[in-house]
């Protein structure tokens, strides 16, 4: 049985920037010393999230904290077997009524054809069939921004 691959959320990179030290960076600490082959990413969706961020709202300190965060997350591209898990799931939850947005659906399924463990704070996912979620923040899931 391989490691576990938890892919990080734009949420939880975040809160890893602006708090080294907090929730989020604790439990990653944790579970590498529990298991040194646990493996941990983000998704090149997040990391356009995040580089959109500081676009928007240039920071020197949160860039340099990114430039950190992603020295120790491999940055996943999109590939082909992601395709057929995005088409799948974006037409059963518009179908279902319960859409999620269209950057949260290219990650959920970024995460389910890689099998990955999705850590998120953001409770749209939990809409996702299939997805294993985990919450590193501790808190309940909270709703997305509008």
């Amino acid at each position: 049985m391989s490691a576990p691959l938890y892919l990080l959320d734009t949420n939880i990179v975040s809160h890893m920037m602006v708090n080294a030290e907090g929730k989020a960076a604790l439990h990653a600490m944790k579970l590498i010393a529990q298991d040194p082959s646990v493996r941990m990413c983000t998704s090149v969706v997040v990391h356009g999230e995040l580089a959109f961020g500081l676009a928007k709202r240039p920071s020197s300190r949160l860039q340099k904290a990114l430039d950190f965060q992603l020295e120790s997350l491999l940055v996943l591209p999109l590939d082909a077997q992601v395709v057929p898990h995005y088409a799948r799931l974006r037409a059963s939850l518009e179908t279902n009524g319960t859409p999620i947005g269209p950057n949260d659906a290219l990650i959920a399924a970024h995460a389910l054809a890689l099998g990955a463990i999705l850590v998120s704070a953001d409770i749209e996912f939990e809409r996702v069939p299939g997805l294993k979620v985990e919450n590193w923040l501790g808190a309940k899931p909270v709703p997305p921004p509008a």
